[in-house]
């Protein structure tokens, strides 16, 4: 019987934390939007004025001679946005919602949670304009499509393991936001967005190498772009990383939010 009540507790609580997830995720996208004339749709305005600017730049100014660069630098700077939105926001996912942490009982491990799928769901609108050009430029899709998924969930669990440190971090050390901010811009250039890896010096490979981003962009590339599943040892051992990365980031995240309250 005890077992059982447990059981049952459990099932509960977590039928919970997946509705609450869903109205704060509903709720995060709704403030974000509010009073905008167009709304959701800048989802897709933002990203697109950015792909024009470097399909113009680097196929007109600086040619790169990048085939299909359109697409190329649209699965780049998707996949790149949902990283670089969702640690910036998940840094003030504390601090921004005091009233929630206070509130006794309330699981605020969901918090940057919210964070990263409200950027998810902007990436996954987004996917559809992705698509048009592609088959604008003579593409195909075809069963590898369903393939995107899984390189979706471990972008997820990767983002969501630095979310968890970074909003531990923000409210211990209000400097954290700015410290980001000048740290994805970093990365930013050492991730390939806008250029192929090729161009990169050998000896500055390294580098590249241990950015999982750099591994999860081409995944993208290599489903949407190349027709082909992507590498399989280089997307595993990130895996295996982001999933170290969520169990680390979360236990630090759990050990520090007792002091939320006072430091808050």
């Amino acid at each position: 019987m005890y077992i059982q009540g447990t059981q049952s507790a459990l099932a509960t609580r977590m039928i919970y934390v997946r509705d609450l997830l869903r109205e704060l995720v509903v709720r995060d996208i709704k403030l974000r939007y509010k009073r905008s004339v167009l709304g959701i749709t800048w989802a897709m305005i933002t990203p697109l004025i950015q792909i024009l600017i470097f399909t113009f730049l680097f196929n007109k100014v600086l040619p790169l001679n990048i085939p299909h660069y359109t697409e190329f630098v649209f699965c780049g700077v998707l996949s790149w946005t949902w990283f670089q939105s969702s640690l910036y926001l998940a840094a003030g996912s504390i601090v921004d919602n005091r009233d929630l942490v206070r509130r006794p009982g309330f699981p605020i491990a969901v918090l940057p949670v919210v964070t990263v799928a409200t950027n998810m769901i902007h990436y996954i609108l987004a996917l559809p304009v992705l698509v048009v050009f592609l088959l604008r430029d003579g593409g195909t899709i075809g069963l590898v499509f369903l393939a995107i998924p899984v390189v979706m969930i471990v972008q997820f669990i990767f983002t969501l393991g630095l979310s968890y440190l970074i909003a531990a971090a923000h409210v211990l050390l209000r400097d954290t936001q700015h410290l980001l901010s000048v740290a994805l811009t970093l990365l930013f250039y050492l991730t390939p967005v806008f250029y192929t890896i090729d161009r990169v010096p050998a000896k500055y490979l390294p580098i590249y190498q241990f950015n999982p981003m750099n591994h999860i962009l081409q995944a993208y590339r290599d489903i949407i772009i190349a027709g082909q599943l992507p590498a399989a040892m280089p997307l595993l051992i990130v895996s295996v990383t982001s999933v170290l990365l969520l169990f680390v980031g979360y236990a630090i995240f759990r050990q520090t939010s007792d002091l939320f309250v006072e430091e808050l």
